[in-house]
């Protein structure tokens, strides 16, 4: 299937890459990273433009967040009881419910980027919990530029070796997600000694 969805990119270009974005962040299993990245290679080379790839993914992304975010709103039963018949999109599916509720509008900008495996059930979440349009919508548009803006800038930097990009932005997000547990620890941390002091 990534081979087919390569070459429809290389044939058709910003369209095919919009509607892979839009379908990943409704839980469709497709490579929209990859695909973000060899669209990148694209505009090195010169067979697409910079402007339009980037503004394409990022147009299929904030539409399909936006397509989870309302039907999340309106089918929050109904999803829970899809969910119960696939135990492993159930469990992603609490752990990114769980992760918006604690978090509120930054884990939906984390979960468009550095825990991307969240994000579409992420958007069904805020929906079903009933969370601000405005908020789910601003904390989403900022987190998609960064996903679309790490993917198809290391596409374009890396054009010459796509595998290298691929694995450089596998440890960037590695590097940052281990720096954000540790913020989230040491703020805690220092939270709980604060409320010791108090006492």
């Amino acid at each position: 299937m990534s081979d087919l969805l390569f070459e429809l990119l290389a044939a058709y270009g910003v369209p095919i890459l919009a509607c892979i974005t839009f379908l990943s962040c409704l839980c469709v299993p497709v490579p929209s990273s990859l695909l973000m990245l060899t669209g990148g290679a694209f505009t090195a080379t010169g067979d697409l433009s910079l402007a339009p790839v980037a503004l394409g993914a990022f147009s299929g992304a904030v539409l399909g967040d936006q397509m989870g975010y309302q039907l999340g709103r309106g089918s929050g039963a109904w999803i829970d009881r899809k969910m119960a018949s696939r135990p492993k999109r159930q469990h992603l599916f609490a752990r990114a419910r769980d992760f918006t509720l604690n978090r509120g509008g930054p884990g939906i900008f984390l979960t468009c980027w550095l825990f991307a495996p969240l994000g579409p059930y992420a958007n069904l979440a805020a929906g079903a919990s009933g969370m601000r349009w405005l908020t789910f919508t601003l904390w989403g548009l900022a987190g998609e530029a960064v996903w679309v803006g790490i993917y198809v800038g290391l596409g374009r930097a890396f054009a010459q070796n796509l595998a290298l990009g691929a694995q450089i932005a596998g440890q960037a997000l590695g590097f940052l997600a281990a720096l954000g547990l540790t913020l989230f620890l040491g703020l805690w941390l220092l939270r709980l000694a604060r409320r010791n002091a108090d006492r």
